[in-house]
């Protein structure tokens, strides 16, 4: 039996809020950076030159140009710079088959119900990595901080050490006025395996508290201060460390949408959308450790 127009209009609504529930239920990145809204598909903003005001460059505290000046002397000039950006909106967008109106009326699971999630779930992924990829700059730093691990990675039981890998990239954070214990650390499963058993197994006598009790259950955890943020879609053989509040902002467009297309007497089709994009205000706020696999 074909829907009324009215039913239809409801049943639109209750997908649609159904879909917002399914967005929020995983671990997003964009829980992890500024979400603001856009009016605009072109982003037009600036993104500032990190450190301290203090030699041309203002690239790091690394000048003694301002210390120590003469009685009378002209003070030293130094200034802030900016670099023009310009971004324009991505859309995400995703859509069931037609389903037909026998199969949403009598399928043993709820054909509607499991279509909005793996829709909302696909495109808030596709979301997800887009914003790690704008932070990491595609794995490819020009303007983040960046080292690779100590010895041959994560899992060089002998020389390797992701401790001094984090705190290298806290240092490199810090040394451009960021305050670095505001972070969080993203990693692979992979990267939280070899993490996970370097602290338990290879130093585990070393540190009490992790050989006894095998360190917070979860996926997420603290260590060296930063919260640890375990996702599919951070690539192996990285782990990046960034700041939530300010190395990026998500510029919404259209949040995450759904419609339905209804043809009566035949079925429906399913459609989620989102529209935005990721801009990386703070790049020296941002360190991506690389080669963390041997």
């Amino acid at each position: 039996m074909a829907d009324s127009s009215a039913q239809a209009e409801i049943r639109g609504i209750d997908i649609d809020k159904l879909a917002k529930g399914f967005a929020d239920e995983e671990n997003l990145f964009k829980n992890y950076v500024t979400v603001v809204t856009t009016s605009a598909r072109e982003i037009r903003w600036y993104q500032k030159t990190a450190g301290f005001v203090d030699t041309p460059t203002t690239t790091a505290i690394t000048s003694t140009l301002i210390s120590n000046t003469a009685s009378k002397a002209l003070a030293p000039v130094a200034e802030q710079s900016w670099t023009r950006k310009t971004n324009y909106v991505q859309k995400f967008m995703v859509e069931s088959p037609l389903l037909s109106e026998e199969d949403i009326m009598d399928s043993d699971v709820d054909v509607l119900a499991t279509n909005v999630r793996d829709l909302v779930r696909s495109v808030a992924r596709k979301v997800d990595k887009r914003i790690y990829d704008v932070i990491t700059e595609s794995l490819s730093p020009s303007t983040i901080n960046t080292a690779a691990a100590t010895g041959t990675g994560w899992d060089d039981a002998t020389n390797g050490n992701p401790i001094l890998d984090i705190l290298a990239g806290k240092k490199a954070i810090r040394n451009y006025g960021y305050n670095p214990d505001e972070g969080i650390l993203v990693i692979n499963p992979h990267e939280e395996q070899m993490l996970l058993n370097w602290l338990i197994t290879t130093k585990g006598s070393s540190i009490p508290q992790y050989s006894s009790s095998k360190v917070e259950s979860g996926t997420v955890m603290e260590i060296l201060g930063l919260k640890v943020v375990v996702s599919a879609n951070a690539t192996t053989d990285y782990a990046v460390i960034w700041l939530p509040s300010r190395s990026a902002t998500w510029k919404t467009f259209m949040p995450i949408t759904s419609a339905v297309q209804t043809d009566p007497g035949i079925g429906r089709k399913i459609r989620v959308w989102e529209m935005g994009d990721c801009l990386l205000t703070d790049p020296r706020s941002v360190h991506l450790i690389t080669d963390t696999t041997t």
